[in-house]
């Protein structure tokens, strides 16, 4: 068969839908892009807060649509929203031949050759049945990959519906980690980024204690890895361990995730969040202090149930004393089946936005400020890709993770390859990119 394959959202699903990938081929089936010339259509769908459903929805009808050119295409639906909506999506969406729950991402093969008879699928195995450890096709750029070390979040994050869709933490053995960073060594990979819902959990389940440290240890001793990229990390979690590895370990960039979702301690006790305000100042505080050229990205949520005037200010406060790096705020979305959802004191819609709005304004300046004082520094970068049309090369810093931060600009004559981590000047800035030029 020929099949269209179609992954949204975070790069962990995008592990997922890479293992997809890998079977499909082995099964001697062949991708397109292409939905008018495909057999089938496989759209790997997020489904964490509101935005991501709309547009997992719209790429279904888009394959609908497509059916009008070629009417022998079927579509089958996997991924979280297909997890959270089963009957929704089969009721609603009568043109969708398959739904497939994350636990049966492993029958994908069986499912391709059902809907292609004429069946109709609504398959659904447990959520531990997900095997994020099995043999994948890279989807990214040959010098960079996600490794995937947990699967399922134990956290218990009142806002958050992560938990109800992929289950519980469980963490993949440092062996078949290491294992597969060889292979991605072997493959061209120099930028390891690791991710799951909470890489500072990692181990736990496993081995007693968290084990982030060692295995951050074991990767750097893998040939061919140049850079080590940390996404996700929980600031109750991070331990002197993983920030002492990070300082001597030179292969772990000078760059980290740390979403805190808001600063006020009755807030993040509404949330369930573990870490108080005296916990995520420390962290911030032990990071800067034992990695000082480090660059700190964060999340927030803006408009959190009850969420008082006062508390929003001291976020806001907050956000212009701690002056991260990298931030990002989003207006709080009431998820079905949680907690939040069903708290009392719900913030009108617009108020949300409007607030979340103004804390990206006041990032905007801070980012601004930042990049001013990049200009003149020397800094390492790695080559993403080429831009024809302008003649410049788009390559990344150590202190930007692909596709949600910055980008830096060097001249398109330079003498680099894609891939070729090189060491550059910088010449100029704006809010969110770098122009500069080669040095060595």
């Amino acid at each position: 068969m020929v099949i269209t394959l179609v992954s949204l959202g975070c790069p962990k699903n995008q592990v997922d839908a890479d293992i997809l990938a890998h079977s499909i081929l082995k099964a001697g089936h062949t991708t397109t892009t292409d939905m008018t010339q495909a057999d089938v259509c496989i759209i790997n769908t997020c489904g964490f807060i509101t935005t991501a459903k709309e547009e997992a929805i719209e790429n279904i009808f888009n394959a609908v649509q497509a059916r009008l050119e070629n009417p022998k295409l079927k579509i089958v639906v996997t991924g979280c929203l297909a997890e959270r909506y089963r009957d929704e999506i089969i009721n609603d969406i009568p043109e969708v031949n398959a739904v497939v729950g994350i636990g049966s991402n492993g029958d994908i093969c069986e499912i391709i050759e059902e809907v292609c008879k004429g069946n109709k699928i609504c398959r659904y195995g447990k959520k531990t049945d997900l095997d994020f450890t099995a043999k994948r096709i890279i989807s990214t750029p040959k010098h960079y990959a996600y490794l995937k070390i947990a699967e399922g979040c134990s956290n218990g994050c009142y806002y958050c519906a992560i938990p109800l869709i992929r289950g519980p933490h469980r963490s993949r053995a440092i062996e078949s980690c290491i294992d597969e960073a060889k292979f991605l060594a072997e493959e061209g990979v120099k930028e390891i980024i690791i991710v799951a819902q909470d890489i500072t959990a990692y181990g736990e389940d496993l081995y007693g204690a968290p084990q982030l440290h060692t295995l951050l240890r074991e990767i750097g001793k893998i040939e061919g890895i140049k850079w080590i990229r940390l996404m996700y990390a929980y600031p109750e979690r991070l331990t002197d361990d993983v920030i002492e590895e990070m300082a001597v370990n030179e292969k772990v960039l000078p760059y980290i995730d740390l979403p805190i979702q808001h600063i006020n301690d009755r807030v993040l006790k509404s949330m369930n969040r573990k870490g108080g305000t005296e916990i995520i100042k420390d962290a911030v505080v032990r990071l800067r202090n034992a990695i000082p050229n480090i660059n700190i990205r964060t999340t927030l949520i803006a408009g959190y149930p009850g969420e008082t005037e006062q508390e929003y200010n001291e976020l806001c406060e907050f956000v212009k004393q701690a002056k991260f790096e990298r931030l990002g705020c989003f207006a709080y979305s009431e998820e079905e089946g949680t907690v939040a959802a069903k708290m009392e004191n719900q913030i009108d819609v617009e108020i949300r936005q409007q607030r979340a709005d103004q804390i990206m304004r006041i990032q905007t300046n801070i980012m601004s400020e930042n990049q001013a004082k990049m200009v003149d520094r020397e800094i390492d970068v790695i080559v993403d890709e080429y831009d024809n049309d302008n003649d410049i090369f788009v390559c990344r810093s150590v202190y930007d993770a692909p596709e949600i931060d910055g980008e830096v600009y060097i001249d398109g004559q330079s003498n680099v390859e894609i891939g070729d981590i090189v060491t550059v000047k910088v010449i100029q800035s704006d809010i969110y990119d770098l122009y500069a030029e080669i040095i060595k």
